[in-house]
């Protein structure tokens, strides 16, 4: 497939690597001489410097032969005029932009985007995906991660082993003999930033960073066997009052479920423009640095801090006060990955990583086959997956024991319907079941060509 990305910032140089690795022809345009170096010291790309919308520049990127244009610039106007060039100049088949103004977005200018007027075929709206990722962590206490899957019939739940789990040092195999209504798979184990995908015989070990996938109603009772019995944070001091924390403080405040949002905003006209847009929120103008400002924020009170500043440093010292201060979880955003093996030891809860959970929802778009969804994990360790069984795939008929599953493939749960089926090593594969399954990178392409729809089908 050829792609041509449009942005060689975070974003930009993170699906290039994807895509790179998976012997895809990618070319990426910037006009940062300094990112563009970047990235062809590093990466196996096709990278130049030039103005990425602009008709000559997408030529010589291949625009006319392309697949898919993926439009990832710092600017929404650029992104979208570069769509709109790729379209009626070159007629590249799939146009992705990112778009950040969230007034490009507002439902009453959709038609904005319509084939006949802005042909883009997906946007994507880093701040809104970031803050609805956050939202399901402090819905899911305990875990530094959740992701729905099969339209919300199972759940990954990524947990952090303490001494004190129940599960450590025992077999896998032995688990659903412990604990017999115990319907899950552990997907994957990370230790000492290594990924294992798990045999039967491998074991839980203090300090390991464990993705497990359990049907949504078992949840609970899974995170009690892993010794996480917390409560669900109510109280929330969000930090920050940027697109993220005010898209989250009006997730939060529009929700049933009796949550209580203040936001610390240290720009006085933004803190006001907050307040303007979430009437019903409290939004403090000050330096969340401040003790000052945290008392009047009520910070002894607050059960969970979500620190969303556009700056790291400030996340992580914030969370890390916020934490001395008692508060129960801190839930971060980091955009480096360079501060990841530090920031768990700090004792922060949750790390948001902005440029893997776009990444994530631009590859369920690139993924062939019939995806569903796509999750990134651990900077583009693995995948998380959830594809539909065609009658061609090799996996359809098959027990799971003697099917030809590529090496550093686990599959998760099998959806059939309305039932949730938690598979075991005699269990067939029928088609049209929806498979959620974890590959490591080096296995998604093969991975991909068990669920391609292959011409005979027809």
């Amino acid at each position: 497939m050829k792609v041509v990305i449009c942005g060689a910032g975070q974003v930009g140089f993170h699906i290039a690597r994807y895509l790179s690795g998976e012997d895809n022809d990618v070319t990426v345009v910037d006009q940062s001489p300094e990112l563009i170096g970047k990235i062809n010291d590093q990466l196996d790309v096709q990278a130049f410097v030039g103005h990425a919308s602009h008709p000559d520049v997408l030529e010589r990127a291949g625009a006319a032969d392309a697949n898919m244009l993926i439009a990832v610039t710092f600017a929404d106007e650029v992104n979208m005029i570069a769509c709109q060039v790729a379209h009626s100049l070159f007629n590249v088949p799939t146009k992705i932009a990112r778009i950040r103004q969230q007034s490009y977005l507002n439902p009453i200018w959709s038609n904005l985007f319509a084939r006949d007027q802005l042909p883009i075929d997906v946007i994507i709206s880093p701040e809104i995906e970031v803050a609805r990722a956050i939202a399901r962590r402090i819905r899911a206490p305990g875990a530094f991660d959740m992701i729905r899957m099969g339209d919300d019939k199972v759940r990954v739940i990524g947990v952090r082993c303490t001494d004190t789990c129940p599960v450590i040092h025992t077999p896998l195999r032995q688990l659903t003999s412990l604990f017999p209504d115990l319907n899950i798979t552990v997907m994957a184990i990370f230790r000492d930033e290594t990924m294992l995908i798990p045999s039967s015989n491998d074991q839980m070990l203090p300090g390991d960073e464990v993705y497990f996938i359990a049907e949504t109603g078992h949840v609970p009772r899974a995170m009690t066997v892993f010794g996480h019995d917390e409560k669900e944070a109510r109280r929330i001091l969000v930090i920050g009052g940027g697109n993220i924390g005010t898209t989250l403080a009006g997730e939060l405040e529009a929700s049933s479920d009796g949550y209580s949002a203040k936001i610390v905003e240290m720009d006085k006209a933004q803190a006001r423009k907050v307040a303007e847009a979430l009437p019903t929120t409290v939004v403090i103008q000050g330096d969340a640095l401040d003790h000052e400002i945290l008392e009047e924020a009520g910070i002894r009170n607050t059960e969970a801090v979500v620190a969303v500043t556009d700056d790291d440093e400030t996340n992580i010292l914030c969370s890390l006060l916020c934490k001395r201060y008692g508060v129960d979880r801190a839930i971060t955003l980091v955009n480096k990955n360079s501060y990841g093996p530090l920031i768990t030891t700090l004792g922060i809860d949750v790390v948001v990583s902005p440029r893997e959970i776009t990444a994530s929802t631009i590859l369920q778009h690139v993924r062939r086959g019939r995806i569903r969804q796509v999750h990134s994990l651990r900077d583009g360790f693995a995948e998380l997956i959830e594809a539909e069984a065609m009658e061609t795939s090799s996996l359809v008929g098959e027990q799971l024991k003697d099917a030809k599953l590529p090496s550093g493939v686990i599959v998760g749960a099998i959806i059939r319907g309305e039932e949730v089926i938690i598979p075991r090593p005699d269990t067939v594969v029928r088609a049209k079941d929806r498979v959620v399954l974890l590959a490591a990178a080096q296995a998604v392409k093969k991975m991909e060509k068990m669920f391609a729809v292959r011409l005979e089908y027809f």
